[in-house]
């Protein structure tokens, strides 16, 4: 696993807080209306809006939000157009920095993302420039629990690696990663949908599931002072209204990251 998914992952557990929770629900829900608007609001005949409405629901977007958002997307209420634009960069050290947008003014987000990168001791590339270095995947996160038993409800030991491989092989899985205490498993983007119904029918609870850009190569920081400087163009990135995701090809040993997040 990344570094930049590890350090999302604990910012994630730690953001339970009002004000991060509305800035989730406002970026998946701008993500809903996206894709409703391209592909039309029939989640059966729609891929990218099911990824999007599951990703809201597992985010606990009310229902009736989501279905008001594919509305705004298919016109039949009034919303502000969004369009997608991607921007690259680079934060120290030479991390490779790929970020994804939906804004209704492309002049004002790209002015602020390159004053962001500038700001930060970043700076801002060039389309093309890092994108090369990242592939798209469908990713999901399952904790290394087993599936609740029928009647009694408790939980069957640990999935072992077995386990996980004899569920994922079938259903497109590409990788397997232990990261202590979940599993991550990746596959090519068209079997998320896939790969994340055969883990629920096997009663594997998942933590999460999306499609991400997955860089090729990393490069390992391993100083706290470089991990730092690195993460502050990133967060200050995710922070923007405008900025979906986030993808970086840095990697933090989990030594130099528990003491970025014991100071966090």
């Amino acid at each position: 696993m990344s570094g930049h998914s590890k350090w999302a992952t604990i910012k994630h557990q730690k953001g339970a807080k009002d004000k991060v929770r509305a800035k989730v629900f406002a970026k998946v829900l701008r993500q809903v209306e996206v894709a409703a608007r391209e592909g039309g609001g029939d989640l059966n005949a729609n891929a990218s809006l099911r990824t999007m409405y599951q990703k809201a629901r597992d985010a606990s977007v009310p229902v009736d939000t989501i279905e008001r958002a594919i509305k705004r997307g298919t016109g039949e209420m009034d919303g502000v157009r969004y369009e997608s634009v991607n921007y690259e960069g680079y934060a120290p050290m030479g991390v490779a920095i790929y970020v994804e947008t939906l804004t209704d003014n492309r002049n004002r987000t790209g002015a602020d993302v390159r004053a962001i990168f500038s700001k930060n001791g970043g700076s801002s590339a060039e389309p093309g420039a890092v994108a090369w270095q990242f592939e798209r995947k469908a990713v999901i996160i399952i904790p290394k629990q087993g599936p609740s038993g029928p009647k009694s409800g408790e939980r069957s030991p640990a999935l072992d690696e077995d386990d996980v491989m004899m569920i994922g092989l079938d259903a497109g899985m590409e990788d397997l990663e232990d990261q202590g205490d979940t599993w991550q498993l990746t596959a090519p983007p068209t079997d998320l949908g896939r790969l994340r119904d055969a883990l629920e029918a096997a009663g594997v609870k998942v933590t999460s599931a999306e499609l991400t850009m997955v860089p090729t190569s990393t490069i390992a920081l391993e100083s706290e002072a470089d991990a730092r400087k690195v993460l502050r163009v990133v967060d200050a990135l995710e922070d923007h209204d405008d900025v979906q995701a986030v993808y970086a090809n840095f990697d933090i040993p989990d030594n130099v990251l528990q003491l970025v997040e014991a100071g966090a």
